[in-house]
């Protein structure tokens, strides 16, 4: 037995089946904030288990949930118990990458396939060449209304991201409307990700176009390539001394945020005086930051990996202070403001200690920065 085969660590059945029906409901309601959504969320759940162990039942079947009472997630179980116990591993998933599925397209179906997916979280990890093999995967499906794209209880076969029309999303037998996709979006990717039955029913409420991926495509692009992603960043994360505070999940969390970038050698990365939009972990190559005077742009500082740049700008809530170059070919993880704002509010005070070396930063304006900061 492999060193790695022995230290893998089994998912409690429990475990799976709760974080199984957050991720349904999730995916499915698709709210603004995942934090916020999860506590909610699991608050609920443990309201209505003291609500229930506190009911005193007054006949033995009164004490057993009707089908309609029992969790979405534990019915599936139930039904296909040992689909559980096939839950994608991407870490040790030896299928060969070799044979790709292409569908040829013409000019005019890629371009509408790139709009249409262009705004697609799970899209959002991967790099050019990646990105590249997932259109040439997807194929096109023509829909009309009332046709069913899945139904509840069947096998998982494709991911549909959708082009264009209406669709509702139903659950439980009694075809409970629970959603609407108006014209954007994506479903399909719970039955792949779990290889279990379809968690829900998705009809068309008007013609429409879909974009459809295969389940072995799904796994091996997507799958493993947000399995490698995270991987990759929590080591630049980890060379980060910022993070160092960070717990481990706040870490991982931050991982699954960081997108992707490129820069060739010359190109400007962010202009001083323009609107912040994130910050930048440098993850290969040289960034020179540069401040614009009198004379023309000066040099202030040279980063290497594990150099971030772009915070002051969020942190302060101003235009960009100075501009940042490609020395030579630069990869960057580029966090967006929101993700900022919302998994690094914890490292204020050690960006803010960073800030004060800064040359373009003097002390009467850092100490506003930080009163604003503390303020806020």
């Amino acid at each position: 037995m492999s060193s790695q085969q022995k230290h893998r660590v089994q998912v409690p059945d429990k475990l799976r089946d709760v974080l199984l029906e957050f991720s349904i409901a999730y995916l499915l309601e698709q709210p603004g904030d995942v934090i916020d959504y999860a506590v909610a969320f699991f608050t609920k759940m443990q309201e209505d288990r003291r609500t229930m162990a506190s009911a005193e039942p007054t006949s033995p079947d009164e004490s057993i949930l009707s089908h309609d009472e029992e969790p979405l997630v534990n019915r599936y179980a139930s039904r296909r118990k040992s689909v559980f116990a096939e839950t994608y591993d991407p870490e040790n998933d030896d299928e060969d990458e070799g044979a790709r599925a292409i569908f040829p397209k013409t000019d005019e179906q890629r371009a509408r396939l790139c709009d249409s997916v262009k705004n697609i979280l799970l899209f959002r990890s991967l790099d050019k060449e990646q990105m590249n093999e997932v259109l040439d995967a997807m194929f096109e499906k023509i829909v009309e209304a009332n046709d069913y794209i899945i139904k509840l209880g069947d096998d998982g076969d494709n991911f549909y991201v959708i082009e264009s029309g209406t669709y509702f999303a139903f659950v439980g037998e009694e075809q409970k409307h629970i959603h609407t996709y108006d014209n954007r979006g994506s479903f399909g990717e719970l039955a792949l990700l779990y290889n279990m039955p379809r968690a829900a029913t998705i009809q068309a409420q008007t013609d429409g176009r879909l974009w459809a991926m295969d389940r072995q495509t799904f796994r091996r692009i997507l799958l493993k390539s947000a399995f490698r992603k995270r991987k990759m960043y929590e080591a630049l994360l980890d060379s980060v001394p910022m993070l160092k505070t960070l717990q481990n999940y706040e870490r991982m969390n931050l991982a699954d945020a960081l997108i992707p970038q490129t820069y060739a050698k010359g190109d400007r990365i962010i202009k001083q005086g323009d609107a912040a939009d994130g910050m930048y972990f440098i993850e290969d190559g040289k960034v020179s930051i540069r401040i614009q005077q009198d004379a023309g742009e000066v040099e202030i500082s040279n980063l290497e990996k594990g150099g971030y740049f772009g915070e002051l700008a969020l942190v302060t809530h101003r235009p960009r202070a100075a501009s940042a170059y490609a020395v030579d070919n630069v990869k960057v993880a580029f966090l967006e403001t929101e993700c900022f704002e919302r998994l690094l509010g914890n490292c204020i005070n050690l960006l803010l200690r960073s800030m004060k070396h800064y040359r373009f930063v003097d002390d009467a304006v850092y100490a506003m920065i930080r009163e604003a900061c503390q303020k806020s």
